[in-house]
């Protein structure tokens, strides 16, 4: 990617973080984070965090953010959207964070088609340990931000990802990437942040057999 201007489809976790670190060592120039949020506008879509978080992570990395609002009906037309400003803003690529699930690589490869720009995806097709690992290796720090009832305990919101939580949600079963859906994360600190987030948890909400955890930057929001 030396010297490709990208965008990147931005969930906020641990896998579109690397993905950015390595579109970064490859010699991409970035220029904004890409979040569709839902129609209210007070979660993202894809690991339900806070916009204050997003933008807390946005202006650490020194990258705009661009939203949009969506419902799972709209989602395609409304992300299709933010692939277009990308490209006339000058993106030839998309970044995504995505591994191993050939559904998700064929939708982005189709609408990424649709704006005229590449979908780029550094982490395909290698293993899920070892991609978690090589983040923390390279001072990734993510927080459990969400698990999937039928997979993980609650007692897990709001944990630090190191290998030894790498280690337990094995041992229940899980997978250690969350590849699944049996877990999110959110980033909050790592290559190419200025400085590290202080997030606060708020409120834990449970839907569609997700718990999640409300985190705050700062102060704001928590309880």
């Amino acid at each position: 990617m030396k010297g490709v201007p990208f965008a990147i489809s931005w969930s906020g976790g641990k896998d579109s973080a690397l993905a950015l670190t390595r579109a970064l060592e490859a010699g991409g120039r970035p220029l904004a984070l890409l979040t569709v949020l839902d129609d209210s506008g007070t979660r993202s879509r894809s690991h339900g965090l806070r916009p204050e978080v997003l933008a807390a992570q946005a202006e650490a990395l020194g990258l705009p953010l661009w939203t949009a609002r969506a419902s799972w009906a709209t989602y395609e037309r409304e992300f299709a959207a933010l692939l277009t400003r990308a490209a006339e803003a000058g993106a030839r690529a998309v970044v995504f964070g995505d591994i191993d699930l050939q559904d998700h690589r064929d939708w982005e490869d189709r609408v990424c088609v649709a704006a005229r720009v590449e979908a780029a995806l550094p982490l395909w097709q290698e293993p899920r340990r070892a991609l978690v690992e090589e983040g923390l290796r390279r001072g990734l720090r993510s927080r459990i931000v969400a698990v999937r009832e039928d997979a993980l305990p609650a007692e897990l919101l709001g944990r630090e990802l190191d290998t030894g939580l790498l280690d337990e949600i094995e041992r229940l079963g899980a997978d250690p990437c969350g590849e699944g859906g049996e877990f999110h994360t959110v980033v909050v600190d790592g290559p190419g942040f200025r400085s590290p987030l202080t997030l606060h948890a708020g409120e834990v909400h449970r839907e569609g057999g997700v718990m999640a955890v409300d985190l705050w930057p700062g102060g704001c929001g928590a309880s």
